[in-house]
């Protein structure tokens, strides 16, 4: 079926005009649908269903997460049409319309918007922590169980269980090639798999979370100021402190994520600082304290799941990531351990901030 054909399926408002590719996305097939008139643009996408096995299951999170955000921001007097996203259902009253293979999804797009793809400044880092503070603020009286549309996503225990197989079935090798590698992961096991039973045992409370956390998902107006949490594919419930830490892990890294010179690679305490400043005016009454006791520790939590599904997918055949020579997974094992070194360096600072921040 055509494009033109698919955006017919659903029931937006006005004439359409033109449909043309927006950006170069990793995971989705993204579209700009532009009407006529007074009625607003669409985003039109589709959705890639081998990362997402279940979209009408993530669909349905989103649809329930937005009409409950909406809710709020009416009744705090605010725009429910520019500060969460809007879906659009097919004429058949659905979130999705599945053309075999393909699920394909709307929403409407958000003018005068803008996205920053790196936190360039002190100044956002703080925003970007407030855009998911108040995302999460928002969410934190969500009262239903969320789909779980990506199996295991940031829980250590399945990681573990992935990774004792990937090491028996060995199945380029490599494994003798890794052994410092392998020694960084096996050293943090018991450490990662006792912040995890907290989680489990409800002292982590779970909550709604994004479980994307990058700048790049923040959406801004035209004079700076955070409009909304956009990209919602991965919102699950889990603990709060993987949105901080997976934020951490990328706004504080002085280098590449794939960087070859280790010694540019290290944590920006300032950064820190900053992101979970802008998380905390907004979240800072709804945590629990053990919420706030780890919240520093999320950082090295995220980055040191990071490091061991790097080495993981590397020793597999390097078929999870893209890329561009043979060591490159290995590279970016390599990269994100100097950066958790750097971490688990000032956690005592890290800890100290967050305290602060909390009276």
């Amino acid at each position: 079926m055509e494009i033109n054909d698919i955006a017919k399926q659903f029931a937006f408002e006005g004439e359409m005009v033109s449909i043309k590719p927006l950006g170069e996305g990793f995971i989705n097939d993204t579209f700009v649908l532009k009407t006529e008139g007074a009625a607003p643009n669409y985003i039109l996408q589709r959705k890639n269903h081998i990362v997402f096995p279940d979209v009408p299951g993530m669909m349905d999170n989103i649809v329930k997460v937005t009409a409950h955000m909406k809710a709020k921001i009416i009744q705090a007097g605010g725009d429910p049409m520019r500060e969460t996203l809007t879906v659009v259902f097919t004429k058949e009253g659905l979130p999705y319309y599945y053309d075999k293979p393909n699920y394909w999804t709307m929403c409407v797009f958000i003018e005068d918007s803008v996205t920053i793809d790196n936190a360039t400044s002190l100044d956002l880092c703080f925003k970007g922590g407030q855009g998911i503070g108040r995302f999460q603020k928002m969410l934190a009286d969500y009262p239903d169980p969320l789909n779980e549309t990506i199996k295991g996503f940031h829980n250590i225990r399945f990681r573990y269980e992935q990774w004792d197989d990937t090491l028996r079935r060995d199945k380029f090798g490599l494994v003798k090639t890794v052994q410092e590698e392998i020694k960084w992961v096996e050293d943090c096991r018991q450490q990662m798999l006792d912040f995890w039973k907290m989680v489990e045992d409800g002292s982590l409370p779970m909550r709604v979370t994004h479980n994307d956390t990058k700048l790049s998902n923040v959406l801004f107006d035209k004079e700076g100021n955070v409009l909304c949490m956009i990209d919602l594919d991965t919102c699950m419930s889990s603990t709060a402190l993987n949105d901080v830490g997976d934020a951490l892990r990328s706004y504080t890294n002085t280098g590449a994520e794939d960087d070859k010179d280790l010694s540019r690679v290290s944590m920006d305490i300032s950064r820190f600082k900053a992101y979970v400043g802008g998380y905390l005016s907004e979240m800072k009454d709804s945590l629990n304290d053990c919420e706030k006791e780890w919240l520093a520790f999320s950082a090295i939590y995220i980055t040191f799941e990071q490091v061991l599904r790097f080495l993981m997918d590397y020793i597999d055949g390097s078929t999870y990531w893209k890329i561009q020579y043979p060591t490159h997974t290995l590279v970016r094992t390599q990269a994100q351990y100097a950066l958790l070194q750097s971490m688990e360096a000032q956690y005592d600072e890290m800890k100290q901030i967050v305290a602060d921040l909390c009276k």
